[in-house]
């Protein structure tokens, strides 16, 4: 599986962000049962399923094997998976990291910090093409005090559209979507058309639909992607009623 036929399918992405105390007297267990029921309920109306790293690394070892045993029945649904460890440090480190991601689940996604320096992201970028992976680099995250650091003046325009430009020379300007993407919020849609007009190869991954406020953004290559509205509507696990959900998404992300 290479992860670039996700953009083939629904642009719609199922965020899995485990709450144990949703799950009664044995959450693991309970995770595990209700995930595996989502992921295959949804899988038609999906383009990939995104893994937040933290809420299973809360769980401790048995968080961790879950996190491992997810991915791989994802791949058995037709699933690509994105890894959503913002993940960045330099040398060795950054290609430990490729390694346990990219490389040992080939063909999958890792959403990764640029804030070390393009040089940090040479490593994902390097796994990522050898094994049919991609990466969506923090750009202009979802949340409400981003704009501290992304959105500062550079040369009259925001940081975050310098690092979309500097990304974009990476692919070049060949034909359709390169591997690296970008992480922009669903909350922020000019942001959105911004990163687009600058880096029109890069797939843009979109947080926030739904919970936080941000609502589903049509156009080539944007994959919006959904958490808590999605995976636990009405805050909690039900089947029936994400099912719900997602046709309402799907409705308005493709009629």
């Amino acid at each position: 599986m290479d992860f670039l036929l996700a953009l083939e399918r629904p642009p719609l992405v199922l965020g899995v962000d485990p709450r144990p105390e949703l799950h009664g007297k044995d959450p693991v267990a309970d995770i595990r049962r209700y995930a595996l029921e989502a992921m295959e309920a949804l899988a038609p109306g999906l383009c990939a399923v995104k893994f937040q790293l933290a809420f299973f690394e809360a769980l401790g070892a048995e968080g961790v094997g879950l996190l491992l045993e997810l991915a791989a029945a994802a791949r058995v649904f037709g699933l690509p998976v994105i890894f959503d460890g913002k993940r960045g440090d330099v040398g060795s480190t950054a290609r430990a990291y490729a390694e346990a991601y990219l490389v040992r689940f080939p063909g999958s996604a890792l959403t990764v910090n640029p804030y070390l320096g393009l040089d940090a992201l040479a490593p994902f970028l390097e796994a990522a093409r050898a094994h049919g992976g991609a990466l969506f680099v923090l750009a202009k995250t979802s949340n409400p005090g981003s704009g501290f650091l992304q959105d500062l003046p550079v040369e009259g325009r925001p940081l975050y559209l310098h690092l979309a430009e500097a990304l974009a020379r990476w692919e070049g300007d060949g034909e359709g979507f390169g591997r690296v993407g970008m992480v922009v919020g669903a909350t922020y849609p000019e942001a959105v058309a911004g990163v687009r007009a600058v880096a029109p190869r890069a797939p843009l991954l979109l947080p926030g639909v739904g919970a936080q406020g941000g609502k589903p953004l049509r156009g080539p290559g944007l994959l919006n992607a959904a958490s808590r509205a999605l995976f636990y509507p009405g805050g909690r696990p039900d089947l029936e009623a994400a099912l719900k959900a997602q046709a309402e998404l799907l409705k308005a992300l493709v009629e």
